[in-house]
């Protein structure tokens, strides 16, 4: 435990039952008066730092809480990936699960002791927010604060960015989220190419019966699809196994699809339907009956919005002609058992800004960018 300048401001290390009841529960105070807000379902955010979940067997990371006169009014993460610290040996640490109040001293508290966290750990240089690393949520939401966040995206109050900035922080890299419709009319040059590569590509949907294979086959095209990306850590294989075992009890087999060119998987998409639609009046509780609501609003109703997080290209294909076919060609497919389903409005990504190739992609077929997030950095 330790004070700052302003004796009443506390900061504490979160190690105890009771200081994480309080670390998880302070988004419900800050964004009380947020009509856009959906509060995360608290079973996940338990889990999230569950000393099981797998993240933790390549990574450590260290937690604190701020309050005021014994009230929380902050919290913050620090983290060190040493799959981070493989790919790319740069000695960056993160930080992460920043929420605050709007005063510049809790703020100051909050990266201080983070930035000392990540100083001990040997670490150059601070990044974020990752929540709690880049393959789950990412960014800080800067623009787009009106709409809810979809699913495992993250939402924040306007003064957030500026207090961030405040602390030395530069914007380092922007990501967009679209909206698209999925009865979108689908552009003549697009089919055409389509149809001339529908002789040596087949799509098809997820086998369930063969689920651990599908499995791998999606982490092996994303690590491949991905490994050039800015921040691009693979896909740990213990941590995609118990993520894909969990969507699929969650969405229909359409809703992810492989694209095989000569028998040889080289794309992929994946939807998941929005969760936050069905949770968002539940403040977050499973119980006693909103298991009940949220089966039924997934298995009976099914939202009328969905998410796209994940979709990837092999890097052989991706400066070719056939690179943006493939991606039409997954994207066609996966859009067609979400309008047969009653989904409306669908959210694609987060996508690099500088990302020109899929950004063209999604605008050709009707997308527009509606949210923006940014990652942070500073030296150390």
């Amino acid at each position: 435990m330790a004070t700052t300048g302003e004796t009443s401001l506390v900061l504490e290390v979160v190690t105890q039952p009771g200081q994480w009841r309080d670390f998880l529960a302070l988004p419900h105070r800050l964004y009380a008066d947020d009509p856009a807000w959906v509060a995360p379902l608290d079973f996940e955010q338990r889990q999230r730092f569950s000393p099981r979940n797998h993240f933790f067997e390549h990574a450590r990371m260290q937690a604190w809480i701020a309050r005021r006169d014994g009230v929380p009014v902050g919290r913050i993460t620090a983290q060190v990936d040493e799959l981070h610290l493989r790919q790319h040996g740069d000695a960056a640490g993160y930080f992460g699960m920043l929420e605050a109040e709007d005063d510049p001293r809790v703020f100051a508290a909050l990266f201080g002791a983070a930035q000392d966290w990540l100083r001990g750990q040997g670490m150059e240089r601070v990044r974020g927010p990752f929540n709690l690393h880049v393959n789950e949520e990412v960014g800080l939401l800067v623009e787009g604060f009106s709409t809810p966040p979809f699913v495992l995206m993250g939402h924040a109050r306007p003064w957030y960015g500026p207090q961030v900035e405040t602390q030395g922080y530069r914007g380092v890299k922007d990501l967009l989220a679209y909206h698209i419709r999925p009865d979108f009319d689908p552009p003549r040059v697009m089919t055409r190419l389509a149809e001339r590569a529908s002789e040596r590509v087949r799509v098809r949907a997820l086998r369930r019966k063969q689920l651990a294979e599908d499995a791998a086959i999606m982490r092996d095209v994303f690590n491949d699809a991905w490994e050039h990306n800015w921040g691009f850590v693979p896909l740990a294989e213990a941590e995609w196994v118990e993520t894909v075992s969990t969507l699929a009890k969650l969405m229909p087999d359409e809703y992810i699809q492989i694209a095989e060119y000569d028998g040889e998987p080289v794309a992929f998409i994946v939807a998941l339907p929005n969760l936050n639609e069905a949770t968002r009046d539940l403040g977050g509780k499973l119980l006693p009956f909103g298991w009940l609501k949220l089966l039924w609003r997934l298995k009976v109703r099914h939202p009328h919005s969905a998410r796209i997080p994940l979709m990837g290209v092999r890097k052989s294909h991706q400066h070719s002609r056939l690179g943006p076919t493939l991606a039409f060609m997954v994207i066609d497919a996966v859009r067609k058992p979400m309008h047969a389903r009653g989904v409306t409005n669908v959210e694609m990504g987060w996508i690099l800004e500088d990302n020109d190739g899929m950004r063209n992609i999604i605008e050709t077929i009707g997308g527009q960018a509606y949210k923006r997030y940014r990652i942070y950095e500073k030296e150390l």
